[in-house]
């Protein structure tokens, strides 16, 4: 049995069907950025951390950290914090 456009969308009307067809089109592709991103801050972090280490530091910069979540914050309100925290640990590992 071949699913409709509509049936596939939730939507009621072909118009409709087509709207969230391009909408999802486009959430994908911003989807597939942002893990770029991620992926290419996950290395920038290995990075930092790598001389932070050879220099005889920490891994983890608990201040820089927090520089971070409250930016998530002040940018996206409490789902930021969430998000950052999930970023964080993406880039450096749970501590």
């Amino acid at each position: 049995m071949t699913v409709t456009p509509a049936e596939k969308t939730g939507a009621r009307t072909a118009e409709a069907a087509d709207v969230i067809t391009g909408a999802r089109e486009r959430i994908d592709t911003l989807d597939d950025r942002i893990i770029g991103l991620i992926q290419e801050r996950m290395a920038v972090s290995a990075v930092i951390q790598e001389a932070r280490i050879t220099s005889g530091g920490r891994r983890v910069n608990l201040s820089r950290e927090m520089e971070i979540l409250d930016h998530y914050r002040e940018a996206l309100g409490k789902p930021g914090t969430s998000l950052a925290m999930t970023l964080l640990e993406l880039c450096r590992g749970r501590i």
